[in-house]
């Protein structure tokens, strides 16, 4: 019986990362292990319990934009429309035959303008209690102005929104897409997320939280997910976007396709503010969503890009929902979290590491788990992690999961494709 979805294929890609600011250099620091952490530059950060974070490198949005153009946007909207105009053309998806009226932006973030909100909220207490706030103060801070920017930028005049999950954001986004467009409510649809959040409030808060690692005499190792002395993420910045197409519509213009999204999950833990169920059941749940939603069986996965953020409950919560739904193909699988190269982005995460597990389909190769220095005896030593060095294997798909402060949790699937 044939399946009343259409199918969905990704056709471009775009990053700006701690690690590399176009695609290509994201995996080839991917591949390579190279750590984006180290001391921040943003801000005086000298007297907070952590001095560190992934920071962009080398990135002037004025390279990019016009500098008025770049004034009217926050910082995680600049990013946003850096990664997306690398995989709109990529795509090629600027071609004016196009019709702009059947393709749309959805894109993410977990927190928004924060810096705009700093800035503006920083001068107004500066004052005399007057009010004199920039006219561009509200669409800066709002979380959708990103998606409406791209749109403008290209005239996209598909199905537009934000989605906001926290760390699930960028992943909801691309489920929600790849919806749309199996439903024939889109021909393509521009995907991902970005955050720019390495400021006093961001660090200050999560440290508040004690969810920041404070290896203020290591930064470079400071993220280690999976490892015995893990104490706590490292804070990332920067974006990832996809092109999602319909198949059809893909083959008709003689596009590149990169993989095809298989299926994807939701689920809640319906447990706590920030901590995982401890027997991973809301992980369980959104793995199987996706497995089931891709009409895959565990064995038909060889590679698992984790959320992995280096937290001391997190990581072992999501191993031990692996070795529930995978039973004992888990041992077959490659196991990374890319966390340990980018830093955990939060809203923005799912985007960057969706690319990973894309182009793990596409190149047959693993990307690390990178800093790895002391067996923690709570993991199953016969799990492959893929420690300190890129793995070749064939990967027939890979599997995505990120999950947020308030219980969300996502998981995508991507696979080869094929006629």
């Amino acid at each position: 019986m044939n399946s009343p979805f259409r199918r969905v294929v990704v056709t471009g890609i775009g990053a700006l990362t701690p690690i590399g600011n176009t695609a290509p250099a994201y995996w080839e620091g991917l591949i390579n292990g190279v750590s984006g952490a180290d001391f921040i530059t943003n801000f005086d950060a000298s007297k907070f319990k952590t001095r560190f974070a992934c920071e962009l490198k080398g990135f002037n949005p004025e390279d990019f934009l016009e500098k008025k153009e770049a004034r009217k946007l926050d910082r995680f909207a600049q990013v946003a429309i850096v990664a997306a105009d690398e995989a709109v053309k990529n795509a090629k998806l600027d071609d004016p035959s196009l019709n702009k009226d059947r393709i749309g932006v959805i894109w993410a973030s977990g927190i928004g303008g924060m810096i705009t909100f700093i800035e503006e909220m920083t001068a107004f207490n500066a004052g005399d209690g007057t009010p004199r706030f920039n006219p561009f103060f509200i669409p800066k801070l709002i979380l959708d102005i990103a998606a409406g920017h791209i749109s403008m930028r290209y005239s996209f005049r598909g199905p537009n929104f934000a989605t906001v999950s926290a760390c699930a954001s960028a992943t909801n986004g691309l489920i929600d897409a790849f919806t749309y467009i199996r439903l024939g409510k889109a021909d393509a649809i521009v995907t991902g997320g970005s955050e720019a959040v390495v400021t006093q409030s961001g660090i200050g808060g999560f440290n508040a939280m004690k969810a920041l690692s404070e290896r203020n005499d290591d930064p470079k190792t400071a993220s280690r997910p999976f490892d015995l002395d893990r104490d706590g993420f490292v804070l990332g910045e920067g974006a990832g976007a996809i092109i999602l197409e319909e198949l059809e519509h893909a083959k008709a213009r003689g596009a590149t396709i990169y993989a095809e999204v298989a299926g994807g999950g939701m689920s809640a833990d319906a447990y706590h503010l920030t901590a995982p169920h401890p027997e991973g059941l809301g992980v369980i749940n959104v793995m199987n969503n996706a497995l089931n939603d891709a009409g895959m069986k565990p064995e038909d996965i060889d590679y698992i890009n984790v959320h992995g953020t280096s937290t001391p409950l997190g990581d072992i919560a999501e191993i031990i929902a692996i070795q529930k739904v995978f039973g004992e193909h888990a041992y077959n699988l490659n196991i990374s979290s890319t966390k340990s190269m980018t830093g955990h982005l939060l809203g923005a995460a799912g985007g960057i590491e969706a690319i990973a597990a894309i182009l793990s389909v596409v190149n047959d190769m693993v990307p690390p788990t990178i800093n790895h220095k002391t067996t923690d005896p709570a993991f199953d030593p016969r799990l492959n992690f893929t420690l300190h060095n890129a793995q070749k294997r064939t990967v027939r798909a890979a599997l995505s999961n990120t999950f947020g402060f308030g219980g969300h949790n996502a998981s995508i699937i991507f696979k080869k494709y094929e006629e």
